[in-house]
């Protein structure tokens, strides 16, 4: 059986599309199983009476929940450098330089940006009832190890960068011109409303604890209710899923391009072995041998030089080469005239 004949650039584009359909679908369906366990988790809030919920499932620890409630730091709360007003659990202070870099393909200046310092504060804080109920509350445990960080944008200041005639001519020199730094402050403020997504349980003690799952699932810290965290999982998971599908009809495609190569070179193979036989055929019917004889008079093809001349190709009538180089010829045109093939018949020396 023939091999495939399958190009590099096909065997690429093949290859790849398998892979990245498949790197595609594996993220695909984590983002489903992750919106599928949100979707079947139990909904509570801080203010309910979470340590009945846990006696009545006969265990001190719900694998996933979603639990809402109202931020309240559990010692000391930080203080804003920049608002003394401010209060929060968890702080994040960066500063990042922005700059123009030179694309000599596109032609432009476009943006680049480097995170020059980043820091990141937090306190033990924990979750309190929405109505004010005394003595509920959920600790948090590591809210920096959540997927995203609930933070807001509580102060944001640009300082642009001076420049003089001598730093502008080294800029274009050196295709790089620093445009200033951006310093932002994000916290999660005291008093914000809370949605944590992940294990619950009672400790020895009596408190409630919110903790990263064990079994690896996704640890979630929301501003937002859980319903839209859900929309996001399930829109990203749609994405990925086309992603797929995109992928697998490039793979697909690259596969059926190669089949129909093969089909049409395995059929134009055929066609030529039909017409080598028709000819061999005719030659016998006219009492020719199937093989040129050495003793023919010399009338050598002109194409390869060695054999003898076996064909007259109409309806221009050269006689000019042998059947194999015919079967060989790129085109059905005549090596002699240009002029178009219609069909060959053998040629007769006598």
């Amino acid at each position: 059986m023939d091999a495939l004949p399958i190009t590099p650039g096909e065997l690429l584009c093949l290859g790849s599309s398998l892979a990245f359909s498949g790197l595609f679908y594996y993220l695909h369906r984590r983002k489903a199983k992750v919106a599928a366990k949100i979707q079947e988790a139990p909904k509570l809030q801080v203010g309910d009476d979470l340590r009945a919920v846990l006696s009545a499932t006969g265990t001190s620890c719900l694998q996933y929940v979603a639990i809402e409630g109202v931020v309240q730091p559990d010692e000391a709360a930080l203080t804003s450098p920049y608002h003394k007003e401010l209060q929060g659990v968890i702080e994040r202070l960066v500063l990042k330089e922005h700059r123009l870099v030179w694309n000599s393909l596109a032609r432009s200046w476009v943006d680049s940006e480097r995170v020059v310092l980043e820091q990141v504060h937090s306190v033990p804080f924990v979750l309190t009832s929405p109505g004010g109920k005394a003595g509920a509350k959920v600790s948090v445990e590591s809210p920096l190890r959540a997927v995203e960080l609930p933070l807001e944008t509580v102060y944001e200041r640009f300082q642009q960068t001076a420049h003089g005639f001598k730093d502008l001519l080294s800029h274009y020199l050196s295709g790089e011109k620093p445009k200033g730094f951006l310093e932002t402050e994000e916290m999660l403020l005291v008093g914000s409303s809370l949605t944590g997504i992940g294990e619950l349980a009672l400790h020895p003690d009596g408190s409630l604890h919110l903790q990263p799952p064990a079994d690896g699932a996704g640890y979630f810290l929301r501003l937002s209710d859980w319903q839209s965290l859900l929309a996001e999982l399930e829109s990203t998971s749609s994405f990925w899923k086309w992603a797929t599908l995109l992928c697998g009809l490039a793979a697909a495609a690259a596969l059926l391009r190669a089949l129909c190569r093969a089909y049409w070179s395995r059929r134009l193979k055929q066609e030529k072995e039909q017409e080598r036989r028709a000819f061999e055929d005719l030659r016998l019917h006219k009492g020719l041998a199937a093989e040129p004889d050495e003793e023919l008079p010399a009338s050598i093809c002109v194409i390869c030089l060695s054999n003898p001349r076996q064909c007259v190709l109409l309806p221009c009538g050269h006689a000019c080469c042998c059947f194999r180089c015919f079967q060989a010829l790129p085109r059905r045109t005549c090596p002699i005239c240009r002029s178009p093939i219609d069909r060959v018949v053998p040629l007769y020396l006598v």
